[in-house]
């Protein structure tokens, strides 16, 4: 076991997880066997000249992956069901839906076996995505992040560009001031939906009107309004922007597009108070696809990204060790209530 070259003071990675990692590299390359006897705390403090502290805390860290196990008397040793050729994958998500569930299992799927997935929400929080790569960095083959932050967003820009290039990708945005040249798979939100009306131009021609639902609680980017803007204005189509449906009335001959599921529910109990016929008398595009929505109201027509292709692209970038940024693809799936 040789420390003392790969040892790095001025990385951003503790030195007792840089022990921790060569330890799992001498297995990984046959140097150090299952069953053999590691040195020493004391001896390999000595040896490289790393504080007690450093050895011991990297130890514990062995012990508690499965990585060695110590023998009372005895001494520490290699385990035989190291399970130290398995990848290991942060995956940290800006909030838990169907949608984000679809990319996780997906990527899992994927992966299969070779791979352990530990998955942490940030809640949109800047400060709690700091705090998690803060605590993980070196303990993983990869980080895959879903940069979607409404606070705090300079601290977590801070914490990702710790993580080596090689080691990260950004998932379903693209990070504002990250220039690194990382892996990412990724929505492009104000030509995606853009795009996606003018595929559906022909069904939104009976329509006077197309109105987003924007809610103003809860975080989407803001370049789902641009790229609604962009298509509306282009076209010469009238067009608003609500933040909800409670309370408001259906205009008629008006096509509507909702981003959350609540918006969407409303709507199709308030056509029915007033009796008027979906597809029809009133349309309706909602973001992002679900099982339920293809047989809900006689199918709701959709715009949306395809997330089990965003979790298997992440896995084959991961497996083949890419660093390419790929747009995701975005489509309008036609049904009755548009």
């Amino acid at each position: 076991m040789e420390l003392l070259d790969r040892i790095d003071a001025t990385s951003a990675i503790p030195k007792y997880l840089q022990v921790v990692n060569a330890v799992i590299a001498d297995i990984e390359d046959g140097i150090l066997k299952h069953g053999q006897k590691v040195p020493s705390i004391n001896e390999t403090s000595e040896m490289y000249y790393l504080s007690r502290d450093t050895i011991e805390k990297a130890y514990r860290e062995l012990r508690k992956r499965g990585v060695v196990y110590s023998v009372k008397g005895k001494g520490c040793y290699i385990s035989e069901t190291a399970t130290v050729n398995k990848m290991r994958i942060l995956l940290l998500f800006n909030k838990l839906s169907v949608y984000k569930k679809a990319v996780y299992y997906s990527l899992l799927k994927t992966l299969g076996d070779d791979a352990i997935i530990d998955l942490h929400i940030h809640h949109f929080n800047g400060k709690i995505c700091n705090n998690l790569i803060e605590e993980s960095l070196g303990k993983y083959n990869y980080y895959v992040i879903m940069p979607h932050f409404n606070e705090n967003s300079d601290i977590a820009l801070q914490a990702i560009k710790k993580i080596p290039v090689d080691k990260l990708v950004l998932l379903d945005k693209k990070l504002e001031g990250y220039s690194g040249e990382c892996a990412a798979v990724y929505q492009d939100f104000e030509r995606d939906i853009r795009n996606a009306l003018h595929s559906g131009r022909d069904l939104l021609s009976k329509y006077d009107k197309l109105t987003l639902v924007y809610p103003e609680d809860v975080f989407y980017p803001i370049e789902i309004v641009k790229g609604f803007r962009h298509f509306c204005r282009e076209n010469a189509i009238d067009h608003s922007i609500i933040n909800g449906i409670v309370d408001e009335q259906i205009v008629e001959k008006t096509a509507y597009v909702v981003l959350e599921e609540s918006d969407l529910t409303a709507l199709i109990k308030q056509g029915r108070n007033q009796r008027l016929v979906l597809g029809q008398d009133f349309g309706i595009i909602s973001y992002n696809d679900t099982p339920l929505k293809e047989v809900l109201a006689d199918g709701i027509t959709v715009i949306s990204t395809e997330h089990e292709k965003m979790g298997e692209t992440t896995a084959y970038m991961i497996r083949h060790k890419l660093k390419e940024k790929i747009r995701n693809p975005f489509i309008l799936i036609r049904r009755n209530s548009l």
